[in-house]
């Protein structure tokens, strides 16, 4: 069995005011990298044998964390980077919904039929991050690795191990250094821990 532990990235200001960020190279805000401290100080497992991450820097500052927690060094996958919303990083949902309502209907209600004007679909998305995990699983396999990436392609990831369609991607909910735990097997996923904050609640 290999497991995979799947962390969204620590709080940026583009979340704190809206902003969709997709492929543009935010970096964490002060909450952010005390999120990713508490992270790595009570991180849930006891061991890891290697730690991937999304190449943007807000991802890779989390997964730093956690790296140095355990001895390991930060491998950067450019695979594992958010969704490309095209020409909607940058925009807050209110100055998307007045330039493209019909789309951001889509994104809220159809998101595995969703176009965003020069960026990509989720299920383009779903192909590109699911390459990577299959090669991680078969590359770590009997390791428990870690994988720092963000909230709409850790969504399309597990709904990839829930066997779930893309339709349903927003009944998965993704806080800013959310811990989900997947174990792979005999090319079987089972889903152990989704979207847990626990580590945010101590303070040693």
């Amino acid at each position: 069995m290999t497991r995979i532990v799947f962390i969204r990235h620590g709080q940026t200001e583009w979340n704190v005011i809206g902003k969709y960020q997709g492929q543009t190279d935010v970096a964490l805000s002060s909450e952010g990298v005390e999120q990713a401290k508490l992270l790595a100080e009570n991180f849930p497992l006891e061991h890891l044998d290697a730690i991937y991450a999304s190449d943007l820097k807000r991802a890779m500052v989390t997964a730093d964390c956690v790296a140095k927690h355990f001895g390991l060094e930060v491998q950067p996958e450019a695979a594992f980077r958010e969704l490309n919303f095209g020409d909607w990083e940058g925009l807050t949902y209110e100055e998307i919904v007045s330039q493209w309502p019909e789309a951001m209907e889509n994104f809220l209600e159809h998101p595995d039929r969703l176009l965003i004007p020069n960026g990509e679909s989720f299920g383009d998305l779903q192909k590109r991050a699911m390459h990577r995990v299959r090669d991680i699983v078969a590359q770590e396999s009997g390791k428990t690795v870690a994988v720092v990436a963000h909230g709409a392609i850790l969504r399309t990831i597990l709904c990839s191990a829930l066997h779930m369609p893309l339709e349903y991607l927003w009944a998965i909910r993704q806080f800013n250094t959310a811990v989900n735990i997947v174990s792979y097997e005999d090319g079987w996923s089972s889903v152990e821990v989704m979207n847990s904050t626990a580590h945010l609640l101590k303070t040693s």
